[in-house]
């Protein structure tokens, strides 16, 4: 049975175009150039923040993101960044009863609006700088573990990516489900492991509650 459904949050609640265009403004770089360098980077299957290495050797993610903040033009969020979906997929899962969350790599300031826009919503929000853990790190995992009640064989993690998402949250004995949407889903949904690892791929979140229903159903 799945009881749980607990998101990742970066092309999965949120589509990140807009603020990788800012990155790319920061920059001063072109943004398709941006973009362009970030999907390569993904492909090689490096980490996503030497992206900015390509540009600024001596970039520091941390510090830029504070930098950012101090000259007014801080990295963020709205309403307006979430994906068509989003809404309607929790309102039909909440109604089916079933627990819910969200749980991301995300810094402070992002928890923050994370809570603004999802606190009626979700019965838990938590953060990578919330936790002190990262994904794919299984510390991570054992944390949503820790604030869901209910077992691992019974919460369902739904991500974008194979790499930190689906991987590690099926090490952790979770059911997964992978949405195809964004760099990484879009560059690795044909590879083994994203058809074979996740119990659902969809391409839109309103299809988990009829999907999550009917593996239910055949779980009693």
């Amino acid at each position: 049975m799945i009881r749980a459904v607990v998101f990742d949050v970066g092309e999965c609640l949120v589509d990140e175009t807009r603020e990788y265009g800012t990155w790319a403004d920061w920059l001063g770089v072109p943004r398709h150039t941006f973009h362009a360098m970030f999907g390569a980077v993904i492909a090689q299957g490096r980490d996503y923040r030497e992206t900015f290495l390509e540009f600024r050797p001596n970039f520091h993610l941390y510090e830029e993101r504070e930098k950012r903040a101090e000259a007014g033009k801080p990295e963020g969020f709205g309403e307006e960044d979430l994906y068509d979906d989003v809404r309607p997929a929790l309102t039909r899962l909440r109604a089916d009863g079933l627990w819910l969350g969200i749980a991301g790599n995300q810094t402070v300031r992002a928890g923050k609006i994370l809570r603004e826009l999802f606190t009626g919503d979700v019965d838990v929000i938590g953060t990578s700088d919330d936790w002190g853990a990262s994904k794919p790190d299984q510390e991570f995992f054992q944390r949503v573990a820790e604030v869901t009640p209910f077992g691992n064989d019974e919460i369902l993690y739904v991500g974008d990516r194979v790499d930190n998402d689906l991987r590690p949250a099926v090490a952790a004995g979770m059911r997964t489900a992978l949405v195809h949407r964004g760099p990484w889903a879009t560059i690795q949904w044909r590879t083994e492991e994203a058809e074979k690892l996740p119990t659902f791929r969809v391409e839109s979140l309103i299809e988990l509650p009829a999907l999550i229903a009917d593996f239910n159903g055949k779980a009693r």
